[in-house]
């Protein structure tokens, strides 16, 4: 067995993965010294692996990311060994979900315009997280809680997201739903989706209104990191044997830590940090970069 493993995975109503595709792949890896092994296919012209040797996982990353600049596909490069992940923490809105559940909730409010460029100033990493949604959430005081309904009858799933969730739990992962939002939602999700737990951040409501505070302690970058380890922890696992993903700067601190850890559709400031990037395909890919055939996957319906 090869030491190395690099994925590929192309959109299917767009590029599927050619012939000229891998063989320029292949003299590439070729030409720099590496050893490959024979091409083995988790979906024909959809997804594939690639076994090499003799070359390191970061040059082979720099290498596969400059051929393949101008196609869309994703890829990833690691280690062979310990690729199927026992673990997995995923970021609620702009991962889970398409929407960002909070723009909603201030929408409804009427406050969308100042709320949504906090958030994205947030997301992109120029704002102290904490800060903003302390920020954020006062801004909301007095809203009637009716309102957390109508935003939550507007949530969208994003694909592949379900079947990610049933297929590792399938096969013997632990997943949680780990979110900077809100518990009024990730609750409703994660039962949905199919998570084994939820963790993010409570509103506090009096008398049928918010009172535009949270309670208890804050979920920010550095808790999402620390469920991470606790996680790993009580499973008798390290993070080394969890897949984390994600899409804004809160989520940077346990998308580094993990074994595989995903920007997905990332904010800027995450592609920079992050190596491992699901931008062209859906959600299923972290189940390809785990070595997952397609023939695997027990597909759920992403609109529960």
């Amino acid at each position: 067995m090869m030491k190395s493993v690099l994925t590929l995975v192309a959109p299917p109503d767009r590029h599927p993965l050619s012939d000229a595709v891998t063989t320029v792949l292949l003299q590439r890896l070729h030409q720099v010294g590496a050893t490959t092994g024979d091409i083995a296919w988790l979906q024909e012209e959809i997804a594939c692996d690639i076994p090499f040797d003799n070359l390191p996982v970061d040059q082979a990353q720099q290498l596969v990311a400059a051929t393949l600049a101008e196609l869309p596909i994703d890829f990833h490069v690691q280690p062979a060994a310990n690729r199927r992940k026992k673990l997995l923490l995923s970021d609620m809105d702009s991962t889970i979900l398409t929407n960002e559940t909070l723009d909603d909730i201030a929408d409804i409010a009427g406050l969308k315009d100042e709320i949504a460029a906090i958030t994205a100033r947030a997301m992109a990493g120029e704002l102290d997280f904490t800060q903003a949604l302390i920020e954020r959430v006062a801004m909301l005081a007095d809203l009637s809680e009716t309102a957390l309904a109508k935003a939550f009858d507007r949530i969208g799933y994003s694909a592949g997201g379900a079947t990610l969730v049933a297929t590792m739990r399938r096969h013997g992962a632990y997943t949680a739903l780990v979110s900077g939002g809100f518990k009024y939602f990730t609750s409703r999700v994660a039962g949905k989706i199919g998570f084994d737990l939820d963790l993010a951040n409570d509103l506090e409501i009096s008398e049928g209104r918010l009172t535009g505070r949270l309670q208890g302690p804050i979920l920010d970058p550095d808790g999402k990191l620390s469920a991470l380890i606790r996680l790993s922890d009580e499973h008798g696992l390290t993070p080394a044997d969890a897949t984390t993903v994600g899409d804004g700067s809160n989520d940077i601190p346990m998308l580094r830590a993990a074994g595989l850890g995903v920007a997905y559709r990332g904010k800027p400031i995450v592609r920079q940090a992050v190596a491992c990037q699901v931008n062209h395909t859906d959600l299923t890919t972290l189940l390809y970069f785990q070595g997952y055939h397609h023939t695997d996957f027990i597909v759920a319906g992403d609109r529960a």
